[in-house]
């Protein structure tokens, strides 16, 4: 008799079961970035050393960590916008074609995934879907249309405050970055990874006096579509709002 699904993941995924990853096989490292439309719009975020320091006692901001579903309609600086980013996932050195040390801990920092912003409130920023560039700490905008939140929201099975949120944060898995080190057993790593990233948003949008709620019910094949992406090699894993 067959083991169920998350049994079988687990199984199959144990060191026992591991074969030669594409690093011992001296396959190319993937990149540790993805390309972009070099002819769409680019927004260059205030740099982080510029950024105000949000002073909080850390065993408060502990206890007041919470998920929050209702947003005003205020909308987020540019400066605090990037303050989130840095946070999440900020680049903090660039080995060139090798690795990238980031705020958040990633197995073998490797780093594998791509941050989408679904932007409706934001100052200075036309609504729509970007994407962050980590190691110039700069947006590309993938597309401003209009409809937009209303097809990540569907696609989120219908969670509106997605809508109302000012910024809904998007992340996406590279699981290539993750495998070349660690074969099979890396997608536990992309999982474990999300997670890390995903309470960083959570803390760091107290000290901005915002909530966040982080999301896992979206209908996988409908949010890779929206995203223009191909759902194997790179895939939607793991969504979060934020606003005041």
């Amino acid at each position: 008799m067959s083991k169920p699904i998350g049994q079988e993941f687990m199984l199959k995924t144990r060191y026992a079961f591991l074969e030669g990853s594409g690093q011992s096989l001296g396959h190319a490292q993937p990149e540790l970035e993805l390309p972009y439309d070099t002819t769409a719009p680019v927004i260059k975020l205030p740099e982080p050393e510029l950024l105000p320091d949000q002073t909080i006692n850390f065993l408060e901001l502990i206890e007041m960590r919470t998920s929050s579903r209702k947003y005003s309609d205020q909308p987020l600086t540019l400066g605090e916008l990037s303050y989130l980013l840095w946070c999440t996932q900020g680049v903090k050195l660039v080995m060139p074609g090798s690795a990238t040390f980031r705020t958040v801990p990633s197995a073998g920092a490797r780093h594998a995934f791509e941050t989408y912003l679904l932007i409706n409130h934001v100052e200075g920023l036309q609504p729509g879907l970007y994407r962050f560039l980590a190691i110039d700490h700069r947006l590309v905008a993938v597309t401003l249309d209009e409809g937009i939140a209303a097809e990540i929201a569907a696609a989120c099975l219908n969670q509106q405050f997605i809508r109302t949120s000012a910024v809904t944060f998007i992340w996406t898995a590279v699981a290539a970055r993750m495998t070349w080190r660690y074969g099979e057993r890396g997608y536990r790593y992309l999982h474990l990874d999300a997670g890390h990233v995903c309470q960083n948003l959570y803390l760091a949008a107290q000290t901005l006096w915002c909530g966040a709620c982080a999301i896992a019910a979206f209908d996988d094949e409908k949010l890779n579509e929206v995203l223009g992406i191909d759902g194997q090699e790179q895939f939607a894993i793991y969504v979060a709002t934020t606003g005041k």
